[in-house]
């Protein structure tokens, strides 16, 4: 059974940086892509940054260049690095595996605020 766990979110202030990590259990890891979702209040969910089981990444335009995904398969750990922070980053920020199957965790909550 697949279970992934986010951490790190919080309040920062605008044009901070923040790290959010998911540390995946099970085998399958190595072998899964892995991505970053994320809803904010009154939106629907949109993909953030995703990275194959090789390394390469996509991000959505809208972060391009303030966001870093990578992944540690050694530890089971996939890392958002999220930088120059904006008001409307703030979203529930959802890990993702996709193995065949598709799994989530529970999200991690992201408030950019002054």
């Amino acid at each position: 059974q697949v279970q992934l766990v986010e951490s790190g979110g919080g309040l920062v202030q605008p044009g901070g940086s923040l790290r959010l990590s998911c540390a995946a259990s099970g085998s399958f890891f190595s072998t899964s892509a892995m991505g970053w979702y994320r809803q904010g209040p009154g939106k629907s969910r949109e993909l953030v940054a995703w990275i194959t089981r090789y390394g390469s990444t996509n991000y959505a335009d809208s972060v391009k260049g303030r966001f870093t995904i990578s992944r540690d398969n050694a530890n089971n750990l996939v890392y958002l690095q999220m930088n120059s922070l904006k008001v409307e980053d703030t979203a529930i920020y959802y890990c993702n595996m996709n193995s065949g199957p598709i799994y989530w965790g529970q999200g991690t909550q992201v408030t950019v605020s002054s």
